[in-house]
């Protein structure tokens, strides 16, 4: 339930942004990332415990965004990578986390 919440206000977010191609980037990935979690939990590759874990990091990910955007300008250079890395290792979580032996 709460990873359909965060892919509709992402959906949303995504669509009211006007922001340059490397911030829709990064609003589409955490939408793609969202996707491959609800796909993992529907295939039974992820179990309880696991998706709760990426959804938390997903919602870090989502929360340190929404700050830098508020704390005036968008997002700089610095912030952009930082988001890009946590991403790039939210990534590599999803992956590991569907493809090791547990299962529902």
């Amino acid at each position: 339930m709460r990873t359909k919440l965060f892919c509709a206000a992402l959906i949303g977010l995504t669509a009211l942004t006007a922001a340059a191609p490397a911030d829709a980037r990064i609003n589409q990935r955490q939408y793609r990332q969202q996707q491959r979690i609800a796909n993992g939990v529907n295939s039974g590759q992820l179990n309880a415990r696991e998706t709760n874990r990426l959804d938390r990091r997903e919602d870090h990910i989502a929360n340190y965004e929404a700050r830098a955007r508020a704390s005036g300008g968008g997002l700089n250079g610095r912030e952009r990578y930082r988001i890009e890395r946590m991403q790039d290792r939210t990534s590599r979580a999803i992956y590991r986390q569907k493809h090791d032996a547990q299962v529902r």
